[in-house]
């Protein structure tokens, strides 16, 4: 095999057998091919993309160019669900403890938030004494005693798709749906569940900015995962404003709370229990609810105490303290420090929703590198979004750090900048966008 004929063979538009990819995803892992031939690829595949085919085998190789998790240890079928990322998606938490109820199995592999998509293992972080990283041989374990967990990813699985990612960062070639999609799913692949739903966020706080591509890339990762021989579903969901009330660690811990009392937010129910639903009927757990009356029962066990008291058994299993063996005990409470107020009344007419994500980063909710500290208390909870009628003084949203920690005035102040500059005002009410907008399978 050469390297300058496989670059020559993608800039020309045709298409890589098996063995020329195989070579290839090899020569990434072991570090034979140079970084330069590899970003010349990663360009020639922008540009003139692959077939279903060559992003089924570039996946399948990038999955077992390290560990692949066997999880026949469950004893039944085991689900994993992914989202392409957003702002305030606190979906997997409230997720795997109403699937534990249907008698599902999870294993929830998640990395640390970056930039100005959360991370869900940040989230749970904020509960003191929790542990997120569980190796691999204490899975069986923690899903004997309550049906699920979840852990950071392991650096073993799927490497090839590191070394891939990082180049594709320094080199213009993130934006490419297949290799946006083999990213994905090598991943969810090397995961070993039996079935995956993927969550794809669309809008101004996802990666996909628009409902075409963000189907493009749903139907990808589809037939990557049906090629691999893996149920995949993918439910696209609206991400032009933050999913529910709060972003932030502490903050969606508590907004998760509420949820499951029965007080959460219309759009963070119908995401997870849409979401639910396609997990319940990929497993076979169904046990003949279909349509409304499955949601009726997802939304029903989310609120009723059914998903509460598992995820309570999950907490407790990987180590987080409880109060009165109910509460979690966080690491760090908000403080509201700064409320934002609207400039003008009319509606709220659309939210910038990545300017959102970065203004919380400022306040120490996120990190621009993977070894920044985080602020566990702070964040932005919201006071007014999409579609709402405002006056001139209302509360738009309040911008909040931990209590035990300390934020100057001057970030305060240039916080609430960037977060009246996020918001947009109208004398015209937007056109409602449902939480969920379709469903692929």
């Amino acid at each position: 095999m050469n390297m300058k004929d496989i670059i020559e063979l993608k800039r020309y538009g045709k298409p890589l057998s098996k063995e020329q990819i195989e070579f290839f995803v090899k020569g990434v892992t072991d570090r034979s091919i140079p970084d330069y031939q590899i970003s010349a690829l990663l360009m020639a595949i922008v540009l003139n993309g692959m077939n279903t085919e060559e992003m089924t085998t570039l996946t399948m190789a990038m999955a077992h160019s390290g560990k692949m998790l066997d999880l026949s240890f469950a004893g039944d079928v085991t689900v994993d669900k992914h989202s392409t990322g957003g702002v305030g998606d606190k979906v997997t938490i409230l997720l795997l403890p109403l699937l534990s109820t249907f008698g599902i199995k999870t294993v929830k592999l998640s990395g640390k938030g970056l930039g100005f998509t959360g991370g869900t293992v940040d989230k749970f972080g904020s509960i003191e004494g929790f542990r997120y990283e569980i190796p691999a041989d204490e899975f069986p374990g923690h899903l004997e005693k309550c049906g699920m967990v979840i852990s950071g990813a392991s650096p073993d699985l799927a490497p090839a798709d590191k070394i891939l990612y990082a180049l594709r960062d320094v080199t213009g070639t993130v934006d490419s749906i297949p290799l946006i999609a083999s990213s994905i799913m090598s991943k969810k692949l090397a995961g070993g569940a039996d079935v995956i739903v993927l969550d794809v966020t669309c809008g101004s706080g996802a990666f996909m900015k628009d409902f075409e591509r963000a189907k493009e890339l749903a139907r990808a990762m589809i037939d990557i995962g049906n090629g691999a021989g893996k149920k995949t579903v993918a439910v696209i969901t609206d991400m032009d404003q933050p999913l529910g009330n709060t972003c932030g660690n502490t903050l969606e811990m508590q907004e998760v709370l509420q949820t499951f009392a029965g007080r959460g937010n219309t759009d963070v129910i119908e995401v997870v229990c849409r979401i639910a639903a396609e997990c319940i009927k990929a497993s076979g757990k169904a046990n003949g609810l279909a349509g409304d009356d499955l949601l009726y029962e997802c939304a029903t066990r989310l609120t009723n105490g059914q998903a509460l008291s598992k995820f309570v058994e999950l907490i407790s299993s990987q180590g987080g303290e409880l109060k009165n063996g109910l509460n979690p005990v966080f690491k760090d409470l908000p403080f509201e420090a700064m409320r934002v107020v609207a400039p003008e009344s009319g509606y709220v007419y659309s939210i910038q929703t990545d300017a959102i994500g970065n203004a919380a980063n400022h306040l120490g909710a996120g990190r621009k590198t993977v070894n920044d500290t985080i602020d566990y208390g702070a964040g932005i909870r919201f006071y007014a979004k999409r579609g709402d009628k405002v006056k001139k003084g209302d509360v738009l949203c309040s911008l909040c750090h931990g209590q035990k920690a300390e934020l100057s005035d001057d970030v305060l102040f240039d916080v609430m900048d960037e977060v009246l500059s996020a918001y947009k005002i109208s004398d015209e009410a937007p056109e409602e966008v449902p939480a969920v907008m379709e469903v692929l399978s």
